[in-house]
């Protein structure tokens, strides 16, 4: 039986018209770059009712999840989606055959393969787009989930960039046009595809994805056959505290549901409380990962999550960041910050999920919400202000 989902139709019809809207002064054309935190819902909107709305409005759609396979390269995932989907087009395989050089599809022997589309290969992905579009005969929308793992790999930058040249020739007149939604759980690290001249999405619109409000709350109490009906206004207040993230308030109501014993009168306080304990167990699972790494991997950890967009990892004032903080939270600790070391710490946190790191070396927290777990248990208090900084007395040790 499939499970049950939560529909936002309006929704859905609403983006799906923005993106496909060409009136003069419209932005959609330059790609659509939305951001939300991981686990709210925004996947399931793209999958289950973004993706359907624009194939009922007459889009052609490609989905890619760049969060799906974390060990391939990003650019790899993007070339391959659009391959899978040039595969179910004769038409366009037979022609791109021929552009490569090949009058008919086997010739001495060797076929056409999809392996000669790609970056820097003899048929390019803007070319392969544009028989697609012209094969297809509508507009072509690329959904890119969790898109900021794009620019973490040279092959990933070179991706958008082919993207780009493909969104240029199809939004001419002689194809169909070509739109890009790009979709991240970091707004920061979304922002870095379309904030810079040297990036391929140069000023496309970024807005944040509406999280799921008081409709998905009456539609889970409604819905999720406990001995005594939630009362949504108690619900919306335990969802805000768990960061409008679904999967908590699931989980919370299974563990319930298999109580057999449960009286109904003791529903609605046993399901705040075991809110709770989900969120808590979520906390405690990141916090033993930070509370075992070396005092460095710590220290480097704790400054970048204080400094933020503003953290420069092997600046003199980082380093003296660095120095007092290992300082601070490890007296015998022999070993002193360096470029070499830190480095090191740096690819152990990556290693370990705790950071991401942009191609050119911009780095920032893999989630949000560990810099608000650090903080709320105290471990940013050792970090020193930067100079100039508002209050930049030193916090207390």
């Amino acid at each position: 039986m499939a499970t049950q989902l939560f529909k936002r139709a309006q929704l859905a019809e609403r983006m799906a018209q923005k993106i496909l809207e060409s009136t003069v002064g419209s932005a959609s054309a330059s790609g659509l770059f939305l951001a939300a935190p991981r686990r709210t819902g925004k996947s399931t909107f793209l999958r289950e009712d973004l993706r359907p709305q624009l194939l009922k409005s007459g889009a052609y759609v490609i989905y890619v999840d760049l969060w799906d396979d974390k060990g391939a390269d990003p650019g790899d995932v993007i070339v391959s989606a659009v391959r899978e989907v040039l595969a179910k087009h004769d038409g366009v395989v037979t022609r791109l055959a021929r552009a490569a050089g090949m009058e008919k599809l086997n010739v001495g022997g060797m076929a056409f393969s999809l392996d000669r589309i790609g970056l820097g290969l003899s048929v390019s992905i803007r070319a392969a787009l544009a028989e697609l579009s012209d094969e297809v005969k509508c507009p072509i929308v690329l959904i890119i989930d969790e898109a900021q793992h794009a620019i973490t790999t040279d092959m990933g930058y070179n991706a958008l960039y082919a993207l780009k040249a493909a969104r240029d020739e199809l939004n001419g007149s002689r194809h169909h046009g070509l739109r890009i939604v790009a979709t991240g759980s970091n707004q920061d690290k979304l922002a870095m595809l379309r904030n810079s001249k040297d990036q391929a999405f140069f000023g496309a619109p970024l807005v944040p994805f509406p999280s799921l409000g008081k409709d998905y709350v009456e539609w889970f109490c409604d819905g999720v056959a406990l001995p005594a009906r939630l009362n949504p206004v108690e619900v919306e207040a335990l969802f805000d505290r768990a960061g409008r993230r679904p999967e908590i308030l699931s989980a919370a109501a299974d563990a319930l549901r298999f109580d057999f014993e449960l009286d109904s009168k003791d529903v609605p306080a046993r399901f705040a409380s075991a809110v709770d304990d989900q969120i808590k167990a979520a906390e405690l699972q990141t916090l033993r990962v930070i509370h075992a790494l070396t005092p460095l991997q710590s220290t480097v950890l704790r400054v970048l999550a204080a400094r933020k967009e503003q953290f420069a990892p092997f600046e003199s004032a980082t380093m003296s960041a660095y120095a007092e903080v290992l300082s601070a939270i490890s007296p015998d600790e022999q070993l002193k910050p360096d470029v070499s070391n830190v480095q090191q710490a740096l690819l152990a946190l990556q290693e370990k999920a705790l950071i991401w790191k942009e191609r050119r070396g911009v780095y920032s927290l893999e989630e949000l919400a560990t810099a608000e777990l650090l903080e709320h248990n105290k471990l940013l208090d050792v970090v020193p202000k930067r100079a100039g900084d508002e209050n930049s007395s030193r916090r207390p040790v």
